[in-house]
This record gives structure tokens, sequence and C-alpha cells, in this order.
């Protein structure tokens, strides 16, 4: 746990240290265009003064003529007069020259009213060229000059950014999204141990007392009275079985939540495929004396690496399950057949079948098909999963199809390099 948390806020310090970067860099780059802008500007008005002076007896002063009052707002001294008409003209022409595509509006300086007058607004969008009133304030200490303005500025050189803030966006989005996640792992880890601590408890606390019934039971079953009385003797071996079968539940219940804790480890030695098949149709035909099993095989041994206790009990949940799902006799055909690099293994029933919609679902744990069948027979959807995990755990393939006229087909197919003797 204490390794988790720290993978998760590592995790968490890295992203939000990438976004504070994303941040500060995207800012430099603001500052940086805001510059770019400026300097633009500069030159576009600069050459806009030195157009002015041609053709005239004066000369550009060598002060810099252009000054910047604000972020948007420029002043250009001309010391001459000048038609207002023919700056507009200068100005569209060096903007479009120095790739200046925002809105502007101009104003000059009007020496018989002794205030500003306003020029015109200049939009790169539209050709609304409309003289508007806007106020520009006066400068002291200079007769002829314009004055210029960016009223979108600010969003002009957002545009210009448009690159950096998705990224930020994005980076935003991820750390939510990485967040949410960790959240949800943190609550996910949480019910998964709340379930394994209510499974353990439960479990072990249903395992004293039936261990109790079994001792009572078996006792009780060797008693003379028992004995000499058939009704007693049947209800006897009653509670013996249906104790059984209650402790084989509590058993596999306790071994999915000790798997799901910690990794099963295989024992994988070469076995023989089919005496193992053998034993465990006769264990399963002592508990259904009715079943009809047999072992269609072309080749009288089959070698396979396998773990033998695992592989037996998948052949036993699988004869079970087809067993306990069938409404008429039990008749299970188990086919092997050997390809030159695969073993495969069908288990075949005549059972009542899975309808296509739940057969994607049947190794998932605990799930249970509703059927009126189900609800008949006792189990917790986790035999099948228990089959699902130790075929992947062997790199097996498991697959599961319904048969032509009733019942389905479990297909196990397993990899081998080994001939058969």
């Amino acid at each position: 746990m204490n390794k988790l948390n720290s993978i998760i806020v590592l995790g968490l310090l890295a992203i939000i240290g990438i976004l504070v970067a994303q941040l500060l860099w995207t800012k430099q780059a603001f500052t940086l265009e805001e510059k770019k802008f400026s300097q633009k500007v500069h030159i576009a008005l600069l050459e806009v003064a030195k157009k002015l002076y041609e053709g005239t007896n004066h000369e550009l002063p060598a002060e810099n003529p252009v000054q910047k009052i604000s972020n948007d707002y420029y002043i250009v001294n001309i010391d001459n007069d000048f038609e207002p008409k023919i700056l507009e003209f200068y100005l569209k022409s060096e903007f479009e020259k120095m790739n200046i595509s925002t809105d502007y509006e101009y104003a000059m300086y009007n020496c018989q009213s002794d205030e500003m007058v306003y020029g015109n607004y200049v939009s790169t969008s539209s050709n609304n060229d409309a003289q508007r009133s806007v106020y520009f304030p006066k400068h002291k200490n200079l007769v002829y000059y314009f004055a210029i303005r960016f009223p979108n500025e600010t969003s002009y050189l957002f545009s210009s950014l448009k690159f950096w803030f998705v990224l930020s966006f994005a980076l935003v989005i991820i750390l939510l999204v990485y967040v949410y996640s960790i959240f949800t792992i943190l609550q996910q880890k949480k019910y998964s141990e709340l379930q394994r601590d209510f499974i353990n408890n439960m479990t072990h606390e249903f395992k004293t007392p039936l261990s109790s019934i079994l001792i009572a039971s078996n006792y009780l079953k060797q008693q003379n009275v028992i004995k000499n009385d058939e009704k007693l003797e049947k209800y006897t071996n009653i509670i013996i079985s249906q104790s059984n079968k209650l402790n084989t539940h509590i058993e596999t219940i306790l071994n999915s939540a000790k798997s799901d804790n910690s990794p099963l480890t295989l024992d994988q030695k070469e076995i023989s495929v089919i005496p193992i098949l053998n034993d465990v149709i006769e264990n399963i035909q002592l508990k259904y004396p009715q079943s009809k099993i047999q072992i269609q095989s072309v080749e009288a041994e089959i070698l396979m690496n396998a773990d033998a206790f695992h592989f037996t009990n998948i052949a036993y949940n699988l004869l079970d399950n087809a067993i306990k799902y069938c409404e008429n006799q039990p008749e299970i055909t188990i086919s092997i057949f050997k390809k030159s690099d695969q073993i495969q293994i069908d288990f075949s029933d005549n059972g009542i079948g899975i309808s296509s919609k739940n057969l994607p679902f049947i190794f998932d744990k605990f799930y249970r098909i509703p059927s009126t069948k189900s609800n008949e027979v006792n189990g917790f959807g986790l035999g099948l999963y228990y089959v699902k995990k130790i075929c992947t755990l062997h790199h097996w393939k498991i697959a599961a199809k319904n048969n032509t006229e009733s019942g389905i087909t479990i297909s196990i197919l397993i990899p081998t390099t080994h001939d058969a003797l």
C-alpha cells in the first residue's frame, strides 16, 4: 500500500510540475509575442512617418518619433501637416507589409480646435470603415502628430498562441483524468479489501459450526439406532451430503479470495491426460450415478505439461456444471484431438444451453445466468471463473459455444511440443 501511495504521489507531482512548467512557458511565449508585436508596430509606424516626411522641406528628426504610451496605444510625432486619407493609406500599406492583421483606430491633432480629431476605425475582418467619434487624449508639447490604438491587441496575441493554450488545456484534462483514475483505483481497492475481508470472515465463521455438524453427523451415522432405521439413516446421509457440499462451496470462496490477493503458483509437470480424466469421471459418477460420460480420443495416450492438481479441478468443474445444468439424463462427451502444435479438449453436454447474449460472460467472477435452473442450482458463479483463471495461467485458450441441438461445448486449446507416445 505504501508503494502504491508513493507511486500515486510521484505521478501527481510530476503532472503538476509539467502543468506549472507549461503555464510558465505559455506566459513567457505571450510576453515574447507582445514584444514582437510592439517591435512590428514600431517599425511600421516609423515607415509611415518617413513617408509623411517625403516631398516636404522637413527632415525626419533624429529622435525616434514613435512613442508607446501603453500596451495598445502609440503616438507618432510628425511635426508637419498631413492629410488623414494619406495617413490611413500609409497605415494600411505598412501594417500589411508587417503582417499586422488586427483592428486599429487612429486620430490626429487639430491645431484649430486644440483637440484630437478622430480619424477612422479600420477593421481587418470587415469593410466597415465608417467614421466614429472616439476620444483620444491630447499630449503636450506636440503639434503635428497622430495617435493609434489597437483595441483587440490582447485577443489578437492570444489567438497567435492557440497551440500553447490547447496544450495547457490538454494537460489540465490529463491531470483531472489522472486524479479521477487514482480516486477510482483507491475506491476499488478499498471495496476489494472489504469484500475479501468479509468473505474470509464469513467463511471462517461458517466453517467452525460446519465442522461440528460434520463430526456430530458422522458419529450419529455410526450408531445402531440410525443404522436400523432406514429413514433416520437417509436423513443423516442428507445432512452429511449437504454439509460436505457447503464445505466445498466455502473452500471455493476462500481459494478464490486468496488467489485474488496473491498470485497462484503452478507446479507444471508432464502428465498423461486420459488417466486423470478417468479418475475425475469415476469421482463425479459417485456423486451423480445417473450421468453418462465418455472419452473419445484417437490416441491411447496424450502427454502435456500442466499442473495435475489444477487440471483435475478444471475437468471436475466442467463436468459438475454440465450435469447440474441438465434437465434430462446427463450425457457428456470429452473429445481429445491431438494436432501438430496443440491439444484440443472439448467438453460437450446435452444440458439446457446458454443464450448467445449471456455466453460471453460465463467466465466472469460471480456471474450466474438468470434462469429457473440457475435458481435451483446452488453456487456462487466461481467455478468457470476458476477454470478460466487456471487456463490463463497455463497460457491456454478456452472458449464456449452452443451445440446445434442442445447443450454447450467448452473447448480448451493447449499448446504442446510433445509427441504422443
